[in-house]
């Protein structure tokens, strides 16, 4: 296991515990998430070293890995997934018409392809060997590994990089936020969706919320965080969308891992009142946020 000694926004080293959750996907294991006393910064600590995280992602359940289409749940998540990747490319456009693009962490392609599909030349970064052989069929320059980025010429630049429910997954944290501000155009945006712990199906479901989906979530967000940490690396945030169907997948497998099986009219309720209770799109059960280089 790994100790983490400084909070990853603030840098502070004093932190308090605030959940135990358990990982129900893989390996029912208990993950202990802290709370920095400093700026309320919530993280996945002690977590697995990086040599053996990997083998937490080994599940046929790890949709965005393994594309499976079996039980309800997976295939309510295909459905919405293809109406919520044009959302997506309607948001990208909003601020670069076309141009060039990184997906971080893409998973199995669906997002690139949707690029791809949209005349924009396509780039992809991701780790998990099964996930990136099915993303190469998708009609996208896909690595294994940002490493590869920089064997390009120094001028190589994205005008946007997206991470879909990435950075909460991101090891190299401090390396990786860097790369960003070095590789993303003067103009161009970073888009970041991650889960909202402030939302209503969190306080909810508590230790039970299914996106706090330990230990692969190392990093736990709501607005004041995610902005803070991205200001330190020279981004200021331009915009917040929420994403209105996470509420009720994450509520179906909270009631899930909270009652070890799904009341699906409790769970619809819940995902309802979620977005009905929020006040502004950063209340959400998972946002979108914006980013632009400071100028």
């Amino acid at each position: 296991m790994k100790n983490i000694d400084s909070c990853p926004v603030c840098k502070a080293t004093t932190f308090k515990n605030s959940l135990t959750c358990k990982d129900y996907t893989v390996s029912q294991e208990q993950f202990a998430i802290v709370v920095c006393d400093s700026c309320g910064f919530k993280f996945t600590n002690p977590r697995p070293d990086d040599s053996v995280i990997g083998s937490y992602y080994k599940s046929e359940d790890y949709i965005s890995h393994s594309d499976t289409k079996k039980g309800l749940i997976s295939r309510l998540y295909h459905l919405v997934r293809n109406y919520t990747l044009n959302k997506k490319m309607g948001l990208i456009t909003k601020y670069v018409s076309r141009g060039t693009i990184l997906d971080y962490g893409c998973g199995t392609g669906m997002f690139l392809k949707t690029c791809v599909n949209n005349s924009w030349k396509c780039y992809g970064i991701e780790p998990d060997s099964d996930a990136l052989k099915l993303a190469t069929h998708n009609g996208a320059n896909v690595f294994p590994s940002k490493a590869v980025l920089n064997t390009f010429d120094a001028n190589f630049l994205f005008d946007a990089i997206t991470l879909w429910h990435v950075l909460e997954h991101v090891t190299d944290l401090d390396e990786t936020l860097n790369f960003f501000k070095a590789k993303l155009n003067s103009n161009g945006i970073l888009v970041i969706a991650v889960p909202n712990h402030t939302s209503f199906d969190a306080q909810y479901y508590k230790e039970f919320w299914a996106a706090y989906d330990v230990p692969r979530h190392l990093y736990h967000f709501h607005k004041d965080t995610v902005e803070k940490l991205l200001s330190n690396y020279g981004f200021k945030l331009v915009e917040t969308k929420p994403m209105k169907f996470d509420s009720f997948y994450v509520s179906m497998l909270s009631e899930k891992y909270k009652t070890g099986s799904i009341n699906y009219f409790t769970a619809f309720m819940n995902g309802l009142k979620s977005n009905l209770k929020a006040r502004s799109a950063a209340d959400y059960s998972s946002v979108i946020y914006v980013f632009k280089k400071k100028q």
